[in-house]
């Protein structure tokens, strides 16, 4: 399996190759060559496995054996998915909330959050492909080390840094927006004061903290310079990893429900990454309904399904937030253009020139259009696809917006009901939503639930005050406790600056 650029077809990588380079040279996010098909009996062959051995079939449809090998592979991801990292041994259990509504919990992992599923592993194979490339170096050769950057919106950040704190010959650089993560996310990251480690606050929003990344990969020589690796979700490791749990909650259902049910994934979504490994699932052959994506106020993907104007500041509204950002209760989805959305546009632009002008070299076409448009994105922010276009993203796809009243409604109505079910604002976006459309009576809805409801302490309490027997302690976990008295190591960027960035890497990267 070989894997090219949104953007540029030409050149083509292995999967190694993509994962240490994160994003593409010219700005594009990698994508596999061909979307393999399941096997021919693999709903009976798989009907029973774990997740680790779902992870094991899954990615080596991916990942060549002469890559990694199935030994191999196999001892990644029963590292990475054990007793000792993760809280639950079905690893993101499935929770029957009635009798066609489930809730797919994600944070039983090290950090409490659906990002730990992907970040576990990704740490690993950094770690495995250095290893393997320095044994093969001779004494007093120079080791090959990687400098990880990325940006947070609050939980990409801890668990990108509880998967890679101590690795050798790895240093890691977390941008968040000051002031714009919840007190738990920041306690999470700054206090893992390992020296490979560096924590750095931006005065300015997650999309300043994300350019200012893009903007580094960009620069080639900087790049060269410090082998820079990516953790946010544009590495297409992250993406592979999470089409797992929808294999998983697939399976789980199967065995207890008729075969005629058909499954609706409801997935709170910022950045698209989530929702895509769902799509990309769906792609290999996974039964399922239209995939729903549930924003909040930051509703740039529900704008496009009903409009096709993909813009990052509404032109149909004259209310404009600063820099374009809406401040909500779910900030881990307060953001302004959701970067993983490009490779669903790539597929889009396949198909439809497939369509309308079957002729020449139909992945080059692709890629120019994708060029082309993110390319109107970045200078005037915004563009508007064709009608072909927009009809072949709702084929897959329907999406709705949640806005901050729903969101405490929601939490609360969860809270109260008879199951008495705890939900971080994120999910209760997914929950909201889940309630707000109306599926067929065959269809089983699996909402995804994506961070404990403890990292969001303000927002579940506001939510649930003043509600008989709410002790907002019964939630904390003992390990969030300690944190908030932990010794903490941040370094503060007072612009959205990206030569200020660099000088942070260049003073303590590994040399």
């Amino acid at each position: 399996m070989k894997y090219f650029s949104t953007r540029g077809a030409l050149s083509e990588l292995t999967f190694e190759e993509t994962v240490l380079a994160g994003l593409a040279p010219d700005g594009g996010l990698y994508i596999p060559a061909s979307v393999p098909q399941l096997p021919a009996n693999w709903q009976k062959v798989w009907a029973n496995k774990s997740f680790p051995e779902l992870s094991i079939e899954i990615l080596s449809l991916f990942i060549s054996a002469d890559e990694i090998s199935q030994t191999d592979l196999a001892a990644l991801v029963h590292a990475t998915y054990n007793d000792s990292a993760w809280r639950h041994p079905d690893i993101t259990p499935l929770q029957p909330f009635t009798s066609n509504k489930y809730i797919l919990e994600l944070f039983h992992g090290p950090t409490y959050a659906f990002k730990d599923v992907a970040l576990q592993l990704l740490g690993n194979l950094f770690s495995y492909f250095l290893q393997r490339r320095n044994r093969t170096k001779s004494p007093g050769e120079e080791r090959e080390t990687l400098t990880v950057v990325g940006a947070t919106s609050g939980d990409t950040g801890s668990a990108a840094i509880y998967g890679l704190r101590g690795k050798p010959d790895v240093s890691i650089f977390i941008l968040h927006p000051k002031g714009r993560v919840s007190p738990v996310q920041e306690a999470q990251m700054t206090t893992v004061t390992d020296e490979n480690v560096h924590n750095i606050a931006v005065k300015g929003t997650f999309d300043d903290c994300q350019d200012i990344v893009k903007a580094l990969f960009a620069d080639t020589a900087f790049n060269a310079k410090h082998h820079l690796g990516a953790v946010n979700s544009i590495n297409w490791a992250r993406i592979l990893a999470q089409t797992v749990y929808y294999f998983l909650s697939y399976f789980a259902v199967r065995r207890t429900l008729p075969t005629d049910a058909e499954l609706q994934f409801i997935v709170p979504t910022g950045n698209f990454g989530d929702i895509l490994a769902g799509y990309y699932a769906k792609r290999m052959g996974l039964p399922m309904a239209k995939l729903v994506i549930a924003t909040n106020a930051n509703d740039i993907l529900t704008r496009f399904w009903k409009t096709g104007r993909y813009e990052k500041l509404d032109s149909s509204s004259s209310s404009v937030a600063v820099g374009g950002v809406v401040e909500t209760l779910s900030p881990a989805m307060d953001i302004l253009v959701s970067s993983n959305f490009e490779r669903l546009l790539w597929y889009l632009a396949f198909e439809d020139i497939q369509n309308t002008n079957p002729g020449g070299d139909l992945r080059e076409q692709a890629c120019q259009t994708v060029k082309g448009w993110m390319e109107n994105v970045k200078s005037v922010g915004r563009i508007v696809v064709p009608d072909s276009v927009l009809e072949l993203a709702r084929r897959d796809f329907t999406a709705e917006r949640v806005d901050d009243k729903q969101i405490r409604q929601t939490i609360r109505e969860y809270y109260t009901s008879a199951q008495s079910y705890t939900a971080d604002p994120h999910t209760a976006v997914g929950l909201h939503v889940a309630g707000a459309i109306s599926p067929q009576p065959n269809v089983i809805q699996i909402i995804l639930s994506t961070a404990h409801p403890a990292k969001f302490s303000e927002a579940v309490t506001s939510a649930l005050d003043g509600v008989p027997g709410f002790d907002f302690d019964v939630v904390l976990p003992e390990a969030f406790k300690a944190l908030l008295t932990m010794e903490r190591r941040v370094i503060e960027v007072e612009r959205p600056d990206v030569e200020l960035v660099k000088g942070v890497v260049e003073r303590f990267a590994v040399p």
